[in-house]
């Protein structure tokens, strides 16, 4: 497996609509796999759709600052790989 490349961190979650914003130091496009990891969080999820203020994007560049819907819980913190 080729080693991950760490892509931003999580800056907020908001857990009644489980979507949590993610800090981009690497661009980012719809159907990317992306790896979450922080404290007990350890998973893998495909990039479905993201948002960058309440509008849809196909693919976001280094520095934006996107909303996506998470299959499980995230924390502030958490580091985000392109899986």
């Amino acid at each position: 497996m080729a080693k991950e490349k760490q892509i931003g961190k999580i800056t907020h979650y908001f857990d009644h609509i489980s979507v949590g914003v993610i800090e981009l130091t690497s661009a980012l496009k719809l159907g990317n796999e992306i790896h979450i990891i922080g404290g007990d969080r350890d998973f893998v999820q495909e990039v479905a759709s993201m948002q960058v203020e309440h509008e849809n994007i196909k693919k976001a560049k280094k520095g934006d600052a996107i909303g996506l819907k998470f299959d499980e819980k995230v924390k502030p913190g958490d580091k985000v790989y392109k899986a």
